[in-house]
C-alpha cells in the first residue's frame, strides 16, 4: 500500500493538490468562456433585433429575480448534478460515459415501478428502496461497457452510445408490456411512502415550483463523492488508473476491477438522475422526462473540470440557461440558449488548452 500511496502522490493526486493547487489555472478558463459566451450571445441577439440589455435583463429577472425562478433553476439543475457526477466519476479513470441518457431513463422507470409497488412500506424506507433500485439498474447498465472494456478492450464511448438506443427500445417495450397505463406513455403514480418532499412544503416562497428534496440528495452525492475520491484508497486508485494503466498495474491496482467500478458507479449516479422528477414532481414515469439531461451532463462535468463539488455550480449555471430558454422565448427563439451553451463549451475548450500550454 505504501508503493501505491507514493505513486498516487507523484501523479499529483495528493489531498492538498486535489483541493485547490493552481486554482487560477483551474477556474480561469470557465470564467473566461462564460464571459466570452455571454458577449457573443449579446451579438447574436443584436442581429435578431433585440437589445442585449433587454435580453439579459429578462433572462436574469426570469431565472434569478424571483423565488419561483430560483425554484425552476434548482429543479432543472438537480438531474444535471447527477448526470454531471456520472461523467466526472468515470473520467477519474479516463473513461467517457456517454450513456447517461439511457442509464437515467432505466433508473427513472425502475423508480416508478418500485415506487408504485402495492406492498411498498412507508417513508423513509420506501424512498430508500426506490433509490437503491434505480442506482442498481443504472449501475448494471453502466457495468456492461465496463466489463466489455476490461475483458475485450471495447471502447466505452461506442458501447455507451449504442446502449442508449438499446435502453430506449427496452423501456418502450416494458411500457407496452403493462408498465404503462392504458392508452398512455406513463406509469401509475407512486405510493405516498416513496415521494420526495417539495420545498414549497417547507418554504412557501417556492409555492408553484417543482423543486424538491432531490436537490439535497444530489448535492449530498457530490460532497460524498468528492470526499471518497480524495480520501479513500479506492478513490485514489481510480484516479491513478486515470494517469495510465501501466502505472496502476505497477502499483498493484486491479485495472479491470477499477474499470468496471468506474463505469458501474457512473451508471448508478445517472440512474439516480430521475429521482427529482419521478419521486418529487410528477410521481410517475413518462417518456421523454430526461429532456437530454444525460447528454447535458457531459457539458456540466466538462465545465466543472470533472471535480464533484464543482459540478454543483456548473449544474446551476446550465440549469439557469435551460430554464432561461423559456423565459426569453417571447424575445428570441429559445434554441438560442442551446447555441449559447455550445459556444461557451467551445470557448472553454480553447481557453483550457491555452492555459494548459501556459502551465507547460
Amino acid at each position: 500500500m505504501s508503493l501505491l500511496s507514493g505513486i498516487i502522490a507523484s501523479t499529483g493526486f495528493s489531498r492538498r493538490s486535489f483541493a485547490g493547487r493552481d486554482l487560477l489555472f483551474a477556474v480561469a478558463p470557465a470564467f473566461l468562456s462564460i464571459g466570452g459566451g455571454l458577449l457573443l450571445g449579446g451579438l447574436l441577439v443584436t442581429l435578431l433585433g433585440v437589445s442585449p440589455l433587454v435580453f439579459y435583463g429578462e433572462l436574469a429577472r426570469g431565472t434569478l429575480g424571483s423565488a419561483f425562478g430560483w425554484g425552476q433553476v434548482l429543479f432543472r439543475a438537480t438531474p444535471l448534478i447527477f448526470t454531471g457526477l456520472s461523467v466526472a466519476f468515470a473520467f477519474q479513470a479516463r473513461l467517457f460515459n456517454i450513456g447517461g441518457e439511457g442509464q437515467m431513463l432505466l433508473g427513472g422507470l425502475v423508480l416508478a415501478a418500485v415506487g408504485a409497488w402495492s406492498g411498498l412500506p412507508g417513508a423513509p424506507f420506501g424512498i430508500v428502496l426506490a433509490l437503491a433500485a434505480a442506482a442498481l439498474a443504472g449501475g448494471i447498465w453502466g457495468a456492461i461497457p465496463g466489463v466489455l472494456k476490461a475483458k475485450t478492450g471495447a471502447h466505452e464511448v461506442i458501447v455507451t452510445i449504442l446502449l442508449n438506443f438499446v435502453a430506449f427500445a427496452l423501456v418502450n417495450w416494458l411500457l407496452t408490456q403493462g408498465l404503462a397505463l392504458p392508452e398512455t406513455v406513463r406509469t401509475a403514480e407512486i405510493q405516498e411512502g416513496a415521494r420526495l418532499t417539495r420545498l414549497a412544503d417547507w418554504l412557501p416562497l417556492f409555492r408553484g415550483s417543482p423543486v424538491n428534496s432531490g436537490l439535497f440528495l444530489a448535492a449530498g452525492a457530490a460532497l460524498l463523492l468528492q470526499l471518497w475520491l480524495q480520501f479513500s484508497p479506492h478513490g485514489l486508485s481510480l484516479q491513478l488508473l486515470g494517469e495510465g494503466a501501466g502505472a496502476a498495474r505497477y502499483a498493484g491496482a486491479p485495472v479491470g476491477g477499477l474499470t468496471i467500478l468506474a463505469m458501474s458507479g457512473a451508471g448508478a449516479l445517472a440512474g439516480l438522475g430521475g429521482a427529482s422528477f419521478v419521486l418529487g414532481f410528477k410521481h410517475y414515469f413518462e417518456e421523454g422526462f430526461t429532456g437530454g439531461a444525460g447528454f447535458l451532463g457531459i457539458a456540466v462535468a466538462l465545465l466543472a473540470r470533472n471535480r464533484p463539488v464543482w459540478v454543483i455550480p456548473s449544474a446551476l449555471f446550465f440549469g439557469a440557461l435551460n430554464y432561461g430558454g423559456f423565459v426569453v422565448n417571447r424575445l428570441v427563439p429559445r434554441e438560442l440558449l442551446d447555441v449559447l451553451q455550445a459556444v461557451i463549451l467551445l470557448l472553454f475548450i480553447l481557453f483550457d488548452r491555452r492555459f494548459a500550454r501556459s502551465r507547460a
